[in-house]
C-alpha cells in the first residue's frame, strides 16, 4: 500500500478536520505515492525514533505529536532536534504522518480511551464543539463515572494501577468520595473551569502550575498524572485499530520514544 491509501485510512478513523485550527496533523513528511514497507508508532518523532525505523526497516511512522508544530525559517544540521529529525527522515524516506488533536476532539479518542482504561462508565464529551463529524459531538475531555464511590487515596490507587504510573500531583484533598470524573489527557488546565461547572469531584489531566491547583476552590480534586503517563496509552490504541485495518503489516512500537521527565 502507498503512504496516500494509509493516511486515507487514519483520516477515516481520526479526520483532520476535527482537529484544533493551531495544530498540524495528517501527512507532515514524505511522498504520498511511496509504497510502505513497515510501520512504526510513536508519541513523539525524535531523531532517536527515527533511528529506530530505519534499522527496523519502517519508512512510516505515525506519530501522535507533530514532529512540525510552529513555523521553521531554517532546516539545518546544526539546528535543534526537530529540524535534526525531519533532515533524517527525509534522507531515508520516511513518511511522518500525525494525528494530535484529531485524536483529542473525537467522541472515540484519547481522553476516551483514558476513561475507558480506568473504568469510568456514561461517558460524555467535557467541551463540546460546534463542528459535528457524521452527526457525532466533537470535543475536549470526557466526563464519566466510576462504578463505585471511592475515597481520595483509594482513587488515586486506582489511578496508579490502571495506568501504571509511580507519582500523582495533586490539589488538597476534601474528604470527598470520588464519583463523577472529568478528563482531559495532555496539557489541561484550560479545563478546569469547565469541570467546576460540571460538579465533577475530581479532574485528571497534566501540566497544572503552581496556582492550578489553587483554582479546585475545595469542590473538587485536580489531579495531575503527568503527560507522557496521560498519553502513553495512545500507541496500543492505534496499533489495535491498525491492526484490523491492516492485517498483512508489520506494526512496531517505538522503544526509543520514552518519558523525557526524569525523577530523582
Amino acid at each position: 500500500m502507498k503512504v496516500s491509501e494509509i493516511s486515507q485510512i487514519l483520516n477515516h478513523w481520526m479526520p483532520t478536520s476535527i482537529a484544533e485550527d493551531f495544530d498540524n496533523v495528517g501527512l507532515i513528511l514524505g511522498d504520498p505515492e511511496c509504497l510502505v514497507t513497515n510501520i512504526l508508532i510513536t508519541l513523539d518523532t525524535t531523531i532517536e525514533v527515527v533511528d529506530e525505523a530505519i534499522k527496523k526497516d519502517c519508512n512510516l511512522i505515525i506519530s501522535y505529536h507533530p514532529i512540525i508544530f510552529n513555523g521553521l525559517k531554517k532546516v539545518t544540521s546544526k539546528s535543534g532536534y526537530v529540524e535534526k529529525s525531519i533532515i533524517k527522515a527525509v534522507k531515508n524516506n520516511i513518511s511522518v504522518y500525525a494525528i494530535h488533536t484529531s485524536l483529542d476532539n473525537h467522541p472515540e479518542g484519547i481522553s476516551y480511551f483514558l476513561a475507558k482504561k480506568i473504568g469510568l462508565k456514561n461517558l460524555s464529551i467535557l467541551i463540546p464543539k460546534n463542528n459535528e463529524l457524521d452527526g457525532i459531538v466533537t470535543g475536549m475531555g470526557i466526563i464519566g463515572k466510576l462504578n463505585q464511590p471511592k475515597g481520595e487515596n483509594a482513587f488515586f490507587d486506582l489511578l496508579k494501577t490502571k495506568l501504571n504510573i509511580k507519582y500523582i500531583r495533586h490539589s488538597k484533598k476534601i474528604n470527598k468520595k470520588i464519583s463523577k470524573v472529568s478528563i482531559v489527557v495532555g496539557s489541561g488546565s484550560f479545563a478546569i473551569k469547565n469541570s467546576l461547572d460540571s460538579d465533577v469531584d475530581a479532574f485528571i489531566t497534566s501540566d497544572l502550575k503552581y496556582h492550578n491547583f489553587f483554582e479546585a476552590d475545595n469542590k473538587a480534586i485536580l489531579v495531575d498524572i503527568g503527560h507522557y503517563e496521560s498519553e502513553n496509552h495512545i500507541k496500543l490504541v492505534i496499533k489495535e485499530f491498525l491492526n484490523k485495518k491492516l492485517p498483512n503489516f508489520t506494526l512496531l512500537l517505538s522503544e526509543e520514544n520514552v518519558n523525557p521527565v526524569k525523577y530523582y
